[in-house]
């Protein structure tokens, strides 16, 4: 079960004063609909990391970038230590998740326009 609104946590610069203050968020009916990706590619710098997220097509060696976000070191520790919290709640709640037992063999991955 997905977190409603109010219940996600705020992963962001001065997210303590934040917690007793509403944020308004303004989204349309696309974004909250959401994309879903079965592959993300990560790139990084001294300045920032890159996700893309990727919908790879079960059928054919092809997929979309479906989402690219850039965001700074900082915010990505801040992403990491949410996700880690959250996998952490839903195991609690639904049982372990079952994971491959090595790391995913990396396609050769390459964007075009």
């Amino acid at each position: 079960m997905a977190e409603s609104p109010k219940d996600a946590q705020p992963s962001g610069p001065n997210q303590r004063d934040q917690k007793d203050q509403q944020v308004q968020i303004k989204a349309d009916e696309k974004e909250l609909l959401g994309q879903y990706s079965n592959l993300l590619v990560v790139h990084h710098n001294a300045e920032e990391f890159t996700l893309n997220f990727v919908y790879m097509f079960p059928t054919v060696p092809q997929g979309k970038l479906v989402s690219s976000l850039i965001i700074s070191p900082a915010h990505a520790k801040r992403i990491l230590r949410a996700l880690q919290e959250n996998v952490a709640r839903f195991e609690a709640q639904f049982g372990t998740i079952k994971d491959n037992a090595g790391p995913a063999p990396m396609p050769n991955v390459g964007f075009i326009q």
